[in-house]
């Protein structure tokens, strides 16, 4: 009997460290100001696209979150374009903290996917480099289905990062959640909203 409880515990502390394993833990940034700025960086998912301006994700956002979120989003850009325009975004708005979602419209036009992966890269180097936190969201592709290239998740963990990878897929799933075949309605923005403002809690950004 002892020796079968014995291999028990045995099996259940694997068994946890596999778990441990499985799951890494969300990477720490630091809490953010109050007075401080959150920047959501991106197309037009982030502009609201599908819904009316105050139930875009980042409207909902600041509602839930209490701290002022300004909405950069650019319908229809690409990750270059989103590098052009970063700079100076970063210069005017002096965020603490940047929501990084692109690559929608590269996928959609077939540009070369090596290039989207480097201009999100120097995008992350870009904000880091400046002292300001960055959440990364990763953006499903058509294929057989939607699926988030792995290079989102490579990119994040490099840059040891917050990240997401399954709220934007999940909502573009949703045929309830969509305004459009590539847009949230105002009940997927809310969930993105949700689902951004419980990574920010985890890493430590916010409480």
């Amino acid at each position: 009997m002892n020796r079968v409880m014995s291999r028990v515990r045995c099996w259940l502390v694997l068994l946890g460290l596999l778990v441990l394993v499985g799951c890494p833990a969300t990477p720490k940034i630091d809490p953010l100001p109050s007075e401080g700025t959150i920047l959501a960086f991106g197309d037009s998912i982030t502009f609201g696209t599908g819904a009316a301006p105050e139930a875009s994700y980042p409207a909902v956002l600041q509602q839930r979150s209490g701290y002022r979120v300004m909405n950069a989003g650019v319908p229809g850009e690409t990750t270059a374009g989103g590098l052009a325009r970063l700079p100076e975004t970063l210069q005017q708005e002096q965020p603490s903290l940047v929501i990084l979602c692109l690559g929608g419209n590269d996928f959609l036009r077939r540009l070369d996917e090596k290039k989207t992966e480097e201009n999100l890269r120097a995008m992350v180097s870009m904000i880091r480099e400046r002292g300001i936190s960055v959440v990364l969201i990763g953006v499903p592709k058509l294929g057989l289905g939607l699926e988030v290239p792995q290079w989102y998740r490579t990119l994040a963990r490099e840059a040891d990062i917050p990240y997401d990878n399954k709220t934007l897929k999940s909502v573009l799933s949703d045929h309830a959640l969509k305004a459009d075949p590539i847009h949230p309605n105002a009940a997927g923005y809310q969930q993105m909203a949700e689902a951004v403002l419980a990574v920010l809690k985890k890493s430590g950004a916010i409480r």
